[in-house]
């Protein structure tokens, strides 16, 4: 099957063979004592249906269920999770594999950020000299639409090393209800794109109709099962150590239907969990696997993969930090639990605590953007376009990011070092050795033209820093480019059997 790349890494484990254990032991005891609390009647019927140890919660006002869940339930239900889960899209070239035990990385978007930041160019002179003059990038904070979900799509399609596209803004249109948010954000995503998408539901009883627009996309049921071209993320637990009802069922709904979800868990370290390396990971890991189980109770060979996303509190105010890195050392980990109990990882890099592009923004991605995937996490998602923690999105960020992660993923490529390169190499030397220049420079260019060696920073300028400004007219490049939508006969379809989708994306796909 064909599929996009990523880049095959040698992972670099932060933890031992001996600590793995001891946080793998540290978890089981969490699920004896205190174990999950769980505000969802249908999740505790299952647990208790297969054995755990379910009594009615004395605290919060009796509210929700103790579940204990014995260790041998564990190992034994964990090990039915598929080790390898496939991840579809409309064109073959953009499906994913995701194998945990082999670990190749791909870069995905991600959060459903409530702040757009609009891009402006505006002149400035200088004070002291008319003649120094700069063109700068200037942004405006607003609310998201589906028009910007459907932009971001579709710059997102050409982006070369963005491999899966999760939403990158909660669509706030006055005519877009919470009972049909679902529909219009997958339908936007998949009608500007040919990636894979995946997304969390606003509300579970859509999920049927986000299914059959996949099948009408797919070529019908049987086709969307070979080649899923949707997933979802549950955020199942809320830290700390809660199986909240309306996630625990979201999941509950998408593992019956047999389609790839994300059991993610985000605990805050410092707050909603303990801030040492220790404790975090024993908590988050936990979390995750009480969701993982939980999955394969309701449908045995549900695919999921291993929601990290944990972040660390800045203590002044008790907001994520992400350029912590703290941040790092917890996902690397993470990753290493993933692969120790054979699951594919979703992991969480390439996220800003600043408001806007610029230095800051560069140093705190860059830092996740290299290290964590350096760990071999197979999914790492918020790679792309995050401000502001992941409040805000930003197209010139994620033009940005994508070149970034272009720098990284050379940085993380395997070393070509074999017979043949050998070979290459001592005759290169002998026969610049017997010229009278003894340069290279002639076997550099056949590199460069090939792409094998990297050719410089895209937005580069010897004169003056307009990254900012170069960044902005790639966007533009990038928006004129054709849009890949859905054939008509397709659309009109998915109109016809799908209801709630606004009128106006329909006539967007006409007009372009």
């Amino acid at each position: 099957m064909h599929q996009r790349k990523g880049v095959l890494v040698r992972p670099v484990e932060r933890l031992s063979t001996e600590q793995i254990k001891m946080i793998d032991q540290a978890s089981m005891a969490i699920f004896a004592d205190p174990g999950i609390i769980c505000y969802s009647d249908i999740a505790a019927g299952y647990f208790s249906d297969n054995g755990a140890a379910v009594v009615k919660n004395s605290g919060d006002g009796g509210t929700g269920w103790i579940i204990k869940i014995p260790e041998d339930m564990v190992r034994k239900v964990v090990t039915t999770a598929p080790s390898v889960v496939y991840l579809g899209a409309r064109k073959e070239e953009n499906r994913l594999i995701l194998d945990a035990h082999e670990p190749r990385v791909r870069f995905v978007s991600g959060s459903e950020t409530n702040v757009w930041l609009e891009s402006v160019v505006r002149g400035y002179v200088g004070e002291d000299d008319p003649e120094d003059k700069l063109r700068l990038v200037r942004f405006i904070r607003r609310r998201g639409t589906v028009a910007d979900l459907t932009r971001a799509a579709h710059v997102a399609e050409h982006l070369e090393h963005l491999d899966s596209f999760i939403r990158t803004v909660n669509i706030q249109d006055e005519d877009i209800e919470e009972s049909t948010k679902d529909v219009n954000k997958f339908f936007a995503c998949l009608n500007n794109m040919t990636k894979h998408v995946m997304g969390g539901l606003t509300d579970v009883s859509q999920l049927d109709n986000v299914i059959r627009m996949a099948e009408i996309i797919a070529g019908g049921n049987e086709a969307l099962r070979g080649n899923p071209l949707v997933s979802f993320i549950a955020c199942v637990c809320k830290s700390p150590l809660q199986m909240v009802a309306d996630s625990a069922e979201k999941m509950i709904e998408v593992a019956k239907r047999g389609f790839p979800v994300v059991i993610s868990s985000s605990p805050q370290g410092g707050s909603t969990a303990p801030v040492d390396e220790a404790g975090m990971i024993a908590q988050i890991n936990a979390e995750i696997l009480s969701g993982v189980v939980l999955a394969q109770l309701v449908k045995e060979g549900a695919p999921v993969l291993y929601g990290s996303v944990p972040t660390r509190a800045r203590m002044e105010d008790l907001h994520d930090m992400y350029g912590a890195p703290e941040f790092n050392h917890y996902n690397v980990d993470c990753a290493q639990m993933a692969r120790f109990y054979g699951l594919p990882c979703y992991s969480t890099a390439g996220i800003a605590d600043t408001c806007v592009p610029g230095m800051q923004a560069t140093v705190e991605k860059l830092l996740s953007h290299i290290y964590v995937p350096m760990s071999g996490a197979h999914y790492v998602h918020y790679a792309f376009g995050l401000l502001e923690r992941t409040n805000t999105f930003s197209l010139e960020q994620a033009v940005l990011d994508d070149a970034h992660i272009g720098i990284s993923k050379r940085l993380l490529a395997e070393p070509r070092v074999g017979p043949d390169e050998i070979t290459e190499a001592l005759k290169q030397i002998r026969e610049v050795m017997s010229t009278s220049h003894r340069l290279f420079a002639r076997y550099v260019r056949k590199k460069l033209h090939s792409g094998e060696i990297y050719p410089g920073y895209p937005f580069a300028n010897d004169e003056r820093d307009e990254v900012l400004l170069g960044a902005h007219e790639r966007v533009k490049q990038l928006l004129e480019k054709p849009v890949p939508h859905l054939p008509q006969d397709v659309i009109e379809k998915i109109y016809q059997k799908v209801p709630g989708i606004v009128t106006r994306l329909k006539q967007e796909a006409k007009s372009e």
